[in-house]
């Protein structure tokens, strides 16, 4: 509620300053709800049913809200199922500013969805590894969701298939029946990886 109250206080002084017309507010997240500080994430159902917490690569620990506003530019109530990730914002920025995003990211400007005129581009895959947690990889291929868990111990641990079209809680692995789905998160996840320079990220040793 608290910072609920501050969001609202800083979106009421842009409107007050006549800002608000030409600000683009952003309210998100770089992660799935917290286990620590306390939080009682199941009491409070915190993931809406989702598949882990913080440091999981399941829906509940990458996947956030994301909500926009810029009155007279963004339609009021518009929402939205394109697949993006945090690292887009940049690209999105630099094309709000007419400019180039630096060279050697990957991510795509959501400008076209935000404004909801023009051709929004597609990311192919989106994928993540996180060290913690006994190392884990994920690849989010449109509906497809692949996961591994437990590479530290087990280097060859299996990939885990969800189908988030019909499954948005991860709930049952159907790996066994889509080998050619599993094939193709297995060689994304191979091209995608690259070292850390945080030893302890470094997870992946083959």
């Amino acid at each position: 509620s608290y910072l609920d109250a501050q969001v609202g206080n800083l979106v009421n002084e842009l409107s007050t300053r006549g800002l608000d017309k030409n600000t683009l507010v952003i309210f998100t997240s770089d992660n799935g709800a917290t286990y620590s500080s306390g939080v009682d994430a199941k009491f409070f159902n915190s993931v809406g049913g989702l598949r882990g917490l913080k440091g999981d690569v399941y829906e509940g620990g990458i996947r956030v809200p994301f909500i926009a506003r810029w009155p007279g530019h963004i339609p009021a109530g518009a929402m939205s199922d394109h697949i993006g990730a945090n690292w887009d914002m940049w690209a999105t920025f630099a094309d709000l500013l007419g400019r180039q995003p630096p060279a050697g990211t990957d991510g795509i400007s959501i400008l076209p969805t935000l404004l909801g005129k023009g051709k929004q581009q597609e990311h192919e895959y989106l994928y993540w590894e996180f060290g913690p947690k006994g190392g884990q990889q994920a690849v989010r291929m449109g509906g497809w969701k692949g996961v591994r868990t437990g590479i530290k111990q087990n280097p060859d641990a299996p990939i885990q298939l969800y189908d988030l079209s019909i499954d948005v809680g991860e709930t049952k692995d159907v790996a066994a029946e889509h080998p050619d789905i599993v094939k193709r998160i297995a060689e994304i996840a191979r091209r995608a990886h690259r070292p850390s320079a945080i030893e302890r990220f470094n997870f992946l040793t083959r």
